[in-house]
């Protein structure tokens, strides 16, 4: 039976709306007794902006974006982007330019993943955003992707474990963090960066990918991949020695839930937090391979515009759970900026705290 954490809206580190928000909705601007700050995230496939202000640990959203650019279109092939991924990407960015201008903005980094990290014409292509949306985009390394997306997690990884396995599905590459659980306190003790995500998956098999013959290569081919890591941290080994959690954040673990959960719309809270056992995520990667093309374009948890790309996540998902596993999987609906968030609020604090204090 699906467990949801013992977590309420006030116990999570982040506060927040629905952050599969539609988009030609803006909200309108609400009253804010606190600093407002901003997080963007541009990878592979989506663009994403979160806006929140500080509220107790965490943080309270006020605005969120989240649009597919597919800017990685084609990269995997031709080892940089394409103009129309470029356009495509610059507008998404001039519309969260626009939400950004009706706010009174206190901090804002916005960070580049793996398209960029990967493209010839990347840090270019970067300076022309910085001209025409204003936006000062930085590239992060895969480690600091790993950081991130364990920082907005730790909330939900249970403090009754040894140790955790994060692994994040993206558009161009899947991350992997291997965490030492210590009272709670979660520490990276391992990390791994694979050039496998559901756009380079999408784009090498293709109509391929959803017959059964292909989606088992898929399969095959990530399990390959995992296995440098495993031979380092011996992960199968601990987890039947018990006290290793696996939690999942990608769209990919998200719409597992949403189908394990009968939803007739993805809704976050529903989803962010839920611990799904082996069988019940089998069973979901079951239903939605079963599916087909135009059942995958109807089903309301993935749609037309994610259809090419909800098999190659389950392949890299179905890897991970095949090297690894686990009994349980813990799904996460967050990710890249709600980690920035909760460092610009902690970094702004801690400035403030700094002016009080005459003597520093």
């Amino acid at each position: 039976m699906i467990q949801a954490q013992a977590l309420t809206e006030l116990d999570t580190a982040v506060r927040c709306d629905d952050v599969r928000v539609d988009e030609s909705r803006a909200d309108p601007v609400r009253r804010v007794f606190g600093p407002a700050f901003a997080a963007l995230d541009l990878g592979t496939n989506n663009c994403r902006m979160l806006i929140g202000t500080p509220s107790g640990d965490g943080f309270r959203v006020l605005d969120s974006f989240s649009r597919i650019v597919r800017l990685g279109e084609g990269l995997h092939g031709a080892g940089c982007l394409n103009e129309a991924a470029m356009d495509r990407t610059i507008e998404a960015l001039q519309a969260c330019a626009v939400r950004l201008a009706r706010r009174q903005i206190r901090g804002v980094r916005a960070i580049a993943t793996e398209a960029c990290r990967r493209a010839t014409n990347g840090p270019a292509f970067l300076s022309r955003v910085r001209q025409e949306t204003g936006f000062d985009f930085g590239i992060i390394s895969s480690r600091e992707e790993a950081e991130l997306a364990l920082e907005s997690c730790t909330p939900l990884l249970p403090c009754d474990g040894r140790r955790a396995l994060l692994f994040d599905i993206g558009g161009g590459s899947t991350e992997l963090a291997w965490v030492r659980l210590t009272d709670g306190k979660p520490q990276l003790i391992g990390y791994e960066s694979l050039p496998v995500g559901v756009v380079t998956l999408a784009e090498r098999w293709g109509g391929a990918g959803f017959t059964a013959e292909g989606f088992d290569a898929m399969v095959a081919d990530v399990v390959e991949r995992l296995r440098p890591f495993e031979t380092v941290h011996c992960i199968a080994r601990e987890i039947r020695d018990g006290g290793v959690r696996l939690l999942g954040t990608s769209g990919t673990v998200t719409t597992l839930a949403g189908v394990a959960l009968n939803l007739e719309r993805y809704r976050r809270f529903a989803v962010d937090g839920v611990e799904l056992c082996g069988l019940e995520a089998a069973d979901a990667l079951a239903q939605l391979r079963a599916l087909g093309r135009d059942g995958l374009m109807q089903h309301p948890c993935v749609g037309p515009d994610r259809v090419e790309f909800v098999l190659p996540g389950c392949a890299v998902f179905a890897a991970i759970t095949q090297m690894w596993p686990a009994s349980h999987v813990i799904v996460a609906d967050r990710g890249l900026r709600e980690g920035i968030l909760l460092r610009l609020i902690r970094a702004d604090r801690l400035r403030q705290g700094r002016r009080r204090d005459p003597c520093r």
